[in-house]
């Protein structure tokens, strides 16, 4: 099977519009444009590397340019049996779906950005992927750094991002180089993103989410939380609020998605960074770059060699999007949780390292008050019984107060 991965912030370089410019799928730069109250297409023309890293700006125009290649592609009739994006990405994927109509991917994707440089400026950080080592590894140089410093996305393939205070990443990249790292490289982005460092931008962005309408999706997206396929609409507003400040985890999606039989990756979107990491992580399948119309023969190649093309899809278009869409639940906080209706966020009750208990891992069941671990000798205990969708703290990990430790679908 076929599935399309969406890019995230980091992806986009000045004039990555140009190629698009006198196709007929550039009418979506328009339509973003009015969504935003924004000039979309001078930031794909004309924005030079300073003004795209801006965070506002690095993530509205990824987000377009990706559905501006989905929506060539799609009208070739290629179609995705599974869809996935790399944090922003994952916006794309909605869109590209149809869980989320593009006007109000804008304006979500818009008020997204605008609250992470908020993040940012108050809390400057910054983030580096270290090369050539274990995830493990590189939890274990975070964990003896001094400073603010977290796995921030596990990309695969001897890949990890890390994110944080500037001077606490130098010192756990020295770490990690003497553990084994090949390699410490600094990344062009503007904050410390799934990092704690992106707090005050939460109850922004849960307002946002609040607002938006989501529908079902034509086919399963890999989430960045958990790893796991979702479709339904009522599960993206929790999963969106959770990733904000939770790990990217690109080598489970990866992993699930090849577990689920995809053989063919195709990234549409700017730069190749995803294509090279399937090319690493999914050894022996088919992965594609499409980030100009000069790539689109070869994808639709590609499609035809897993019979996907004409497989029916959503369009983007807010059409299908309906007055009886599940209302999206408002957050409150309970004793030491975030609670989000049936989903609900354990978090750490102080500021320290995790230790997990034995043997906890993902589809177990608990009972109210269970001890998930400890942190600087305090329990962290879920207030709730349910099933651990997802553990989001490794063992050694530093935590902040009241960062996410583990995913419950409460019973």
């Amino acid at each position: 099977m076929l599935a399309f991965t969406f890019p995230g912030q980091g992806s986009q370089q000045p004039g990555m519009g140009a190629p698009w410019v006198d196709h007929p799928s550039w009418a979506l730069v328009e339509r973003a444009s009015q969504a935003s109250g924004r000039d979309v297409a001078a930031l794909l023309l004309d924005a030079d590397a300073d003004e795209l890293r801006r965070t506002e700006n690095a993530q509205l125009s990824t987000y377009v340019l990706s559905l501006v290649v989905h929506d060539a592609v799609h009208g070739l009739g290629v179609r995705c049996h599974r869809a996935a994006g790399h944090s922003l990405g994952e916006y794309s994927a909605l869109t590209a779906t149809g869980a989320l109509a593009l006007e109000d991917g804008v304006r979500l994707v818009s008020e997204r950005g605008a609250a992470m440089q908020t993040a940012a400026d108050s809390r400057p950080g910054t983030m580096a992927a270290v090369l050539g080592a274990d995830d493990d590894v590189v939890a274990e140089a975070c964990a003896k750094a001094a400073g603010d410093v977290w796995v921030a996305n596990t990309n695969g393939a001897g890949q990890v991002v890390i994110a944080g205070d500037p001077a606490a990443i130098e010192e756990a990249g020295a770490i990690a180089k003497e553990l084994g790292a090949r390699k410490v490289m600094p990344l062009p982005v503007g904050g410390a993103f799934h990092t704690p460092f992106m707090a005050p931008a939460a109850e922004r962005l849960q307002a946002a989410i609040d607002r938006t309408t989501f529908a079902d999706a034509s086919v399963p997206i890999v989430a960045n939380v958990d790893a796991l396929p979702h479709q339904h609409a009522d599960q993206w507003a929790d999963l969106l609020a959770a990733q904000l400040m939770a790990p990217v985890r690109w080598r489970q999606t990866i992993d699930r998605m090849v577990a689920d039989d995809i053989t063919t990756f195709i990234e549409l979107g700017p730069g190749s960074v995803l294509t090279g990491v399937a090319k690493r992580q999914a050894p022996g399948g088919t992965t594609k770059a499409a980030a100009t119309p000069d790539a689109l023969e070869a994808v639709v190649e590609a499609a035809h060699a897993v019979d996907a093309v004409a497989f029916e899809a959503t369009p983007i278009t807010p059409a299908h999007h309906t007055a009886a869409a599940a209302p999206v639940p408002v957050a409150i906080e309970h004793e030491g949780e975030h609670l989000f209706a049936a989903e609900r966020l354990v978090v750490s009750p102080a500021a320290g390292v995790f230790t997990p208990i034995e043997g906890i891992a993902e589809g177990h069941e608990i009972d109210q008050g269970h001890v998930l671990g400890h942190v600087a000798g305090h329990e962290v205990r879920s207030a709730f019984r349910g099933t651990i969708k997802g553990l989001l703290a490794v063992a050694g990990e530093r935590l902040t107060h009241r960062q996410p430790v583990a995913w419950l679908r409460s019973a």
